[in-house]
């Protein structure tokens, strides 16, 4: 085993790879991002990810306090604001009303909220699952959205996406990959962190496959 393999930033990365390609490659994202589904479907899942994010930012002034999960709180990472932003512009100023979160939606902000509270380093598993993908596979979709909904470039409606804190993104991910790498933890607890990251990527699935219920994919007459 080469040495790069052997990092816990390769380890996590290898063990969440198929459920990593199966969510990037889920069929509510394609149908979504062929504009078969329309723009409700992308402002119901805008609002999904407000749940989720509400939960992994929540507890940041207590997870800055702690040591483990310390260093991946970083304010250009958050994403709270400019969702709200974006949901404004998509549903309007009243978008707080009746605003729903799916079953499976409820179940994965409730583990962020265990894990942020209880867990710190089981925390950082879903952290990485969500914002290292937003900096990666992310873009794919603020791109294709810009131009199915003639919405503003890097503007209101994609400005989840859009990281204007982060002037090199594939530097910061290496630096993240570094502090994965500097975990101060066991190896027993490594092995639980992976298996959060797994359970992070099942999470989103099946917020994706609820999403894919309430949108059917229109099939040609």
């Amino acid at each position: 085993m080469s040495d790069d393999a052997a990092t816990f930033s390769a380890q996590i990365r290898s063990a969440t790879e198929r459920q990593h390609a199966e969510a990037e490659n889920s069929s509510f994202i394609g149908e979504m991002l062929s504009g078969s589904l329309g723009i409700a479907s992308y402002q119901r899942y805008t609002v999904q990810l407000w749940f989720i994010y509400r939960a992994l930012e929540a507890h940041w002034d207590l997870l800055a306090a702690d040591p483990i999960a310390a260093p991946f709180i970083r304010p250009e990472l958050a994403r709270i604001a400019e969702l709200e932003r974006d949901l404004a512009h998509l549903i309007g100023p009243r978008w707080r009303d009746g605003l729903t979160a799916l079953p499976a939606t409820t179940a994965y902000a409730t583990r962020i909220e265990e894990c942020a509270t209880q867990w710190p380093a089981g925390y950082i598993a879903h952290h990485y699952t969500r914002y290292l993908g937003d900096l990666s596979g992310g873009q794919v979709i603020r791109g294709t959205a810009e131009k199915l909904w003639d919405l503003p470039r890097r503007g209101d409606g994609v400005r989840f996406y859009v990281f204007d804190g982060i002037g090199n993104p594939a530097a910061f991910k290496r630096e993240y990959r570094r502090l994965l790498d500097e975990l101060a933890v066991d190896d027993l607890e490594r092995r639980r962190v992976i298996d959060e990251g797994q359970r992070a990527f099942a999470m989103n699935a099946a917020v994706f496959a609820e999403l894919g219920a309430e949108f059917p994919a229109r099939r040609p007459s």
